[in-house]
């Protein structure tokens, strides 16, 4: 009889400290949104996380009010080549995940070629440097669901659909899609080395303080008194909490630890059903934000952007037994009511531990959930 491995529902639920505890984990992009998630929840499971990133870069930061530093050693460019592969030597992971990125669409039109430097360079210095690496087993390359060539078909992206994209942003990630699939390819799997890319989006959650992303954007006017212009008010993605992908993240490097081999690409997005129009998103978070007046644009403002994006996980609920936990409405309201506790005074470090212990269905008598130090 084959061996029976476990789905990444019960590694979701039983994450504990038997895997990760001791692991030596490198999150490059820690100082952002999900690498800041990604950070704590490693070490709340005993990991030893290192970092590599620039310094946050926005005010306020979840990274800061989570006890990070400015300074230190992981702030790094990840386009210097050497300063990479001395952090990486120095810091011996056995597990990376890859955030690290130029993330905004629209960043992207205004820096094109620093955005494919990023992007597109920086995943290879990575790769590079873990090339020469004596100690890792399991690397996860985050991209992103625009990775895809979209004819606005309405039909779910699955993994064989052709990579493209229209704008800077989207097509740096796709670059990095073929560079990942080379370094693996050429290096990794005849080391039994795993290696896979992550296809995620549209993720939402307390503590993204980034421009030009909805729910920042919104949280900005109306705490301000502002009204939110809304540029594409009927395009649709595929919203879901951070933790949704992150949790998915964590399960495909512990597979790709037991199982490095063919294993190459994955979706993790929402059921077909959850998707919804930015419209839609925002009516919801101004009722759970408790009031808010927006504008809402034609559709016609702004450069190209893709009107509709959904993605297909069925590969990774078939392989992985992935399986979203937190439907659209408990996603935006847990996102709104951390940003409405956050800004009367809540910790940030006691809003995260509290949707962590939640998502992964653990108690407060459970193993206790330590400070992120």
């Amino acid at each position: 009889m084959a061996e029976r491995h476990p789905t990444l529902e019960e590694l979701v639920m039983t994450m504990t400290y038997e895997f990760w505890r001791g692991k030596r984990v490198l999150v490059t992009g820690h100082t952002g949104f999900k690498g800041s998630w990604l950070t704590l929840w490693l070490r709340e499971l005993g990991a030893e996380v290192s970092g590599l990133s620039l310094a946050p870069q926005t005010d306020p930061s979840l990274h800061l009010l989570l006890g990070g530093s400015m300074e230190g050693p992981g702030i790094i460019d990840i386009r210097d080549r050497d300063a990479v592969t001395h952090h990486v030597l120095k810091t011996k992971p056995q597990i990376v995940f890859h955030l690290a990125a130029q993330a905004l669409v629209r960043a992207g039109y205004r820096n094109p070629a620093e955005t494919y430097d990023v992007n597109v360079i920086g995943t290879a210095n990575l790769l590079d440097a873990l090339r020469v690496s004596e100690d890792v087993r399991s690397i996860v390359v985050v991209t992103t669901d625009k990775v895809y060539h979209n004819a606005e078909t309405g039909l779910a992206f699955m993994e064989s659909d052709p990579l493209g994209g229209h704008d800077p942003y989207s097509a740096s990630k796709a670059a990095a899609e073929i560079v990942a699939a080379s370094y693996r390819a050429s290096f990794f799997a005849a080391r039994k080395i795993g290696l896979a890319t992550a296809r995620a989006g549209n993720v939402i959650g307390g503590g993204d303080w980034a421009e030009d992303r909805l729910i920042p954007d919104a949280v900005r006017a109306w705490q301000g008194g502002e009204t939110l212009e809304v540029r594409r008010p009927r395009a649709v993605r595929p919203w879901q909490h951070v933790l949704e992908p992150l949790g998915g993240y964590m399960g495909l490097a512990e597979r790709l630890w037991q199982m490095p081999d063919g294993i190459e690409s994955y979706n993790f997005g929402p059921d077909h059903g959850e998707a919804a129009s930015v419209g839609a998103v925002l009516r919801m978070a101004e009722r759970h934000f408790g009031g808010g007046a927006m504008a809402l644009g034609d559709g016609t403002d702004g450069p190209h952007e893709a009107g509709y994006l959904v993605l297909d996980s069925a590969r990774a609920r078939a392989d992985l037994g992935y399986q979203p936990r937190w439907r659209l409405a408990e996603t935006v309201k847990r996102t709104m009511e951390w940003y409405r506790a956050q800004g009367q005074g809540q910790a940030a470090l006691d809003l995260c531990l509290g949707d962590i212990r939640d998502f992964s269905g653990r108690a407060a008598k459970d193993e206790p959930l330590r400070a992120a130090g």
